[in-house]
């Protein structure tokens, strides 16, 4: 029996889980045809979080910004202190939506994985500070239990590298997601734009390839072994795929009244979030309304450390960002 329009229309609506995942995994880095250049001015601002002066203007923190951070989780495979409670997950993937409530945009802000910041290391509770560590963002999740604890460790990283900003919500997916939702869209297809030789044979540089399954997971997360490992490369390998998902997804949903209630069954197991259900599909709703002004990063450089490669925002481009997303001029009295 087919579904009437309007309660296809109710279903997309209601149906949170699977929006969420959409979003997530698609429209912010899908959208990179939206991206606007970032406009922002020199200095240094003050270390008042709610108040800085800034190229000789006064800023106050914008009360109408709502933040909300997506994570993609992952295994973490290298060294990390037993003195702490920790879990093997880290968080790969990194993108903060900014929506600006008053002006009815948002922004998101892609995040380099490997960007060195101070992240928390937890006691056996996870409650308990017991050290704060300078290490890659990623690897803040791996502190904690690997549920919530972890992703609000996230959080607090991301806020600490922001100039101590505030991560309202948060949302995590696993990895594991992608060749379940590649799958159930019926493969992606892109032109490889990297020699993934002795990684994944199939993926041959220049050839236009449909990807099924571990795959399209290849092709999202490898970097060691490839000409150019770092994860600059990787994000932009992942835009390319993701803007590809989001137009077949978009063709499945059009084209299959059931594949949203499939798609939510699917992948609901991959999924934890502060938020429930009816809250997500208030926030989807939100981002599906806004006017979306497009995605950033942070500039800076890559170099090799002692076992990893480590990502140095530059601090002009980290502070210009900061203000440009949650600061407004100070009106006068």
């Amino acid at each position: 029996m087919k579904l009437r329009q309007e309660d296809k229309k109710k279903i997309l609506q209601c149906t949170a889980i699977v929006l969420a995942v959409v979003c997530i995994l698609s429209a912010g880095l899908l959208l990179v045809h939206l991206w606007e250049k970032r406009q922002g001015v020199d200095s240094v601002p003050e270390k008042d979080v709610d108040a800085l002066k800034y190229n000789g203007t006064d800023y106050v923190i914008n009360k109408s910004v709502e933040t909300f951070l997506v994570m993609g989780l992952d295994k973490f495979e290298g060294d990390i202190t037993t003195d702490a409670y920790t879990n093997d997950r880290q968080a790969d993937f990194l993108m903060l939506f900014v929506f600006d409530n008053a002006s009815k945009k948002c922004t998101a802000l892609h995040i380099n994985r490997d960007t060195m910041a101070d992240i928390n290391k937890l006691d056996i509770t996870g409650f308990k500070v017991v050290a704060t560590i300078n290490q890659q963002i990623a690897l803040a999740h791996v502190y904690g239990d690997g549920d919530k604890t972890s992703c609000r460790n996230t959080a607090d990283a991301v806020s600490k590298l922001l100039k101590n900003v505030k991560v309202d919500h948060y949302i995590s997916v696993t990895m594991d997601t992608v060749p379940v939702f590649n799958d159930l869209v019926g493969g992606v297809e892109v032109t490889v734009t990297e020699d993934f030789s002795g990684i994944d044979d199939t993926l041959v540089k220049g050839e236009k390839v449909t990807l099924m399954g571990e795959h399209a997971l290849n092709y999202v997360r490898t970097r060691r072994g490839l000409e150019d490992s770092s994860n600059s490369t990787r994000m932009g390998r992942q835009k390319q795929y993701l803007e590809a998902l989001y137009n077949k997804t978009i063709q499945c949903i059009e084209s299959d009244e059931e594949f949203v209630v499939n798609a939510s069954l699917a992948v609901s197991d991959y999924i934890v979030s502060d938020r429930s259900i009816t809250q997500l599909q208030e926030l989807m709703e939100k981002a599906s309304s806004y006017e979306f002004s497009g995605i950033t990063s942070l500039e800076g450089e890559s170099k090799m450390g002692e076992k990893f490669i480590e990502f140095y925002p530059d601090e002009e481009s980290l502070i210009k960002t900061v203000v440009n997303l949650f600061y407004v001029e100070k009106e006068n009295d």
